[in-house]
């Protein structure tokens, strides 16, 4: 649903963001702005700001970030309109009537009543498990250690084992065939109707608003399959969706537990560790890790300890990393699952097990020792320099010399015999091997190398921007063209973000770069389009970082790199006569980037001998702040 620029603007103009978010977090005021803990991550420190002077919020920690808007589409989950039509029923304001076409009121009209049906059979299933004939699924539940109060909690139920038995009760309550049938949760043919679901224990599946979007059962008995999944429908997308993540989306820990099934995430929420969530039968995917990391930006796998757990654990890890989540391994052994390890060692000792969870890197190196045979010292050798190679996939030097670090402890390699096999290694492949590497890994395209190399996995990479891990940007690392050119452009690049920051902090500084910096001189696309904003709205006396913000709302990375433009803390950065030099520089260092970019796209002699005059009087100019 569209709304207009200054409808927004309106909206979010008259909704105070100091009011909106002390009514979610606690905030104390520092200065001039509010400080208060993180919603978005776990941290004991309050590094949470929100500025009323700007309307905006920034965590230092975590970097999260934007307005009032924002806050509540993250918060709560709602969608634009939505968070759009909360803060005007708030203010006062009467939104305008949209006219939808017919097709679109249409698909909102299916997906309420689909949500209408998927809660009618919830209640009917939890219902029918306490029931005689729903006796078989209670007791499934209380032999696995289940409480009434967890029972109820999660709304567990149990279909009957008559085979239309809710379709029966569903037609009994007014809905026909057509809209049952978009359900997902009955077969309608010709020959006849019957339930997807009978005589399994139901698990409903909600969404992060806690709305009823699918479900999954188990079934009673030796039947097949033993766990089934609702279908996709209009509501539920499995590879989107998360079990548990409605209660642990509030959880105050900063990590998430990340396992395979529906009763591990059961039996860790009845244990308090209310932050575990599980895929819905699928293998875990770019969009389940993009969908934790508005939470946290830690997950431990607990996945079950057997090969299909080891598999399913480095298929994740990279697919973790490529979304920004560090994580870790829980290792359960002797124990298959987490719901077996609590009910034999208990909470206290699945905790310390989270404690001592293990690095994935290391954890990968472990499973990679496995497809070597260490008593052959031909093997044996293979297998440092496996290691070596694996090591070259962390481009920064510190990074790697940790790794390497690390390796030769757990592997009892002595360090600095580890680190020449290292380099000697790079020296070998050359300097493209690492990052053809690196780049095969997020792309999803590596199979591995010589033996044990089944450790690879296999990421589901979406190709998109961002950064890889290793903190090193896509987009520079796919350029290929050398590491001076790509720390000129980063250069370039840091320079134009910090300008803009300080212009935003301290508006009185347009006056001292008037004539010399135009918008035009941001060269990089996004600062460019943020710089005209910041211009046109510091000369015509509106300078407004949130409502600047509403136009990057629908783009996540555009989104959160403006924010941070708009909240880094540099109100007394330029106190100094260093730190006075320093703005002069980055004034200088933006406008010859400009001009140097200018010359190579000049299409005259004319225009490159201005371009030429204008670098030239670039040597001589001085910028004061006194």
């Amino acid at each position: 649903m569209y709304y207009p620029d200054d409808v927004v603007e309106e909206v979010r103009s008259r909704s105070d963001i100091v009011d909106i978010i002390s009514g979610y977090v606690k905030l104390q005021k520092k200065g001039s702005s509010y400080f208060g803990l993180c919603p978005f991550h776990h941290e004991k420190s309050p590094s949470f700001s929100v500025s009323p002077n700007k309307q905006m919020y920034y965590c230092f920690g975590c970097g999260a970030g934007g307005n009032v808007i924002t806050f509540l589409m993250e918060y709560e989950n709602y969608s634009f309109p939505e968070a759009l039509k909360v803060l005007a029923d708030r203010a006062g304001i009467e939104l305008p009537k949209q006219e939808m076409t017919k097709e679109a009121r249409a698909q909102a009209d299916l997906k309420m009543t689909l949500l209408e049906i998927n809660k009618l059979a919830a209640n009917y299933f939890h219902h029918q498990l306490k029931q005689p004939h729903g006796q078989i699924g209670y007791e499934y539940l209380s032999k696995r250690g289940l409480s009434d109060d967890t029972i109820r909690h999660f709304g567990l139920g149990y279909s009957n084992k008559t085979s239309d038995d809710l379709y029966r009760y569903l037609k009994g309550k007014g809905y026909g065939d057509d809209i049952l049938k978009e359900t997902g949760l009955f077969t309608i043919s010709e020959r006849g109707t019957w339930d997807k679901f009978w005589n399994r224990v139901m698990f409903p599946i909600l969404d992060t608003n806690n709305r009823v979007i699918g479900f999954g059962g188990r079934v009673m008995g030796d039947g097949e399959p033993k766990y089934l999944n609702s279908p996709e429908t209009k509501l539920f997308d499995k590879s989107r969706n998360l079990y548990g993540l409605n209660y642990a989306r509030s959880t105050r820990e900063k990590y998430f537990l990340v396992c395979e099934g529906y009763m591990d995430v059961i039996a860790m929420h009845q244990a308090g560790f209310t932050n575990a969530v599980a895929s819905l039968g699928t293998a875990f995917t770019t969009q389940h890790a993009s969908l934790m990391k508005r939470y946290t930006s830690q997950v431990i796998l607990t996945y079950d300890s057997d090969d299909a757990g080891v598999k399913a654990a480095l298929r994740a890890i990279p697919i973790l990393k490529e979304v920004g989540i560090s994580c870790k391994v829980l290792n359960m052994k002797p124990y298959k699952d987490p719901d077996e390890f609590i009910k034999n060692l208990g909470a206290d000792a699945f905790r310390e097990r989270i404690e001592g969870a293990k690095n994935s890197f290391l954890f990968e190196i472990d499973v990679m020792k496995r497809g070597y045979d260490l008593e052959d010292p031909e093997q044996k050798t293979n297998f440092y320099t496996a290691v070596a190679r694996k090591l070259l996939e962390f481009p920064d030097a510190l990074e790697r010399d940790n790794y390497i670090q690390a390796v030769s402890r757990e592997q009892f390699i002595n360090y600095q015999d580890l680190k020449q096999l290292v380099s000697r290694t790079a020296a070998r492949l050359g300097p493209a091997w690492a990052e053809s590497r690196q780049t095969a890994r997020y792309e999803g395209r590596e199979s591995g190398t010589g033996r044990g190399a089944g450790y690879v996995s296999e990421p589901a990479g979406s190709g998109r921007g961002g950064t890889r891990p290793g903190g090193t940007e896509a987009s520079g690392r796919m350029r290929g063209s050398g590491p001076g050119r790509r720390e000129k452009e980063d250069g370039a690049k840091q320079s134009q973000r910090l300008l803009l920051t300080w212009l935003i902090e301290d508006p009185r500084l347009f006056d001292k770069i008037r004539g010399i910096i135009t918008p035009d001189d941001f060269r990089e696309e996004l600062y460019h389009t943020v710089a005209t904003m910041v211009f046109e709205g510091h000369e015509s006396g509106n300078l407004s970082p949130a409502g600047i913000l509403n136009h990057f709302i629908n783009d996540e990375e555009q989104y959160k790199e403006v924010a941070a433009l708009f909240n880094a803390s540099l109100k007394d950065s330029l106190g100094s006569e260093e730190q006075k030099k320093a703005f002069s520089e980055t004034v200088m260092k933006v406008r010859k980037n400009s001009l140097d970019e200018a010359s190579r796209t000049a299409s005259d002699i004319g225009q490159l001998q201005e371009i030429i005059r204008a670098q030239s009087a670039l040597k001589t100019l001085h910028i004061s702040l006194d």
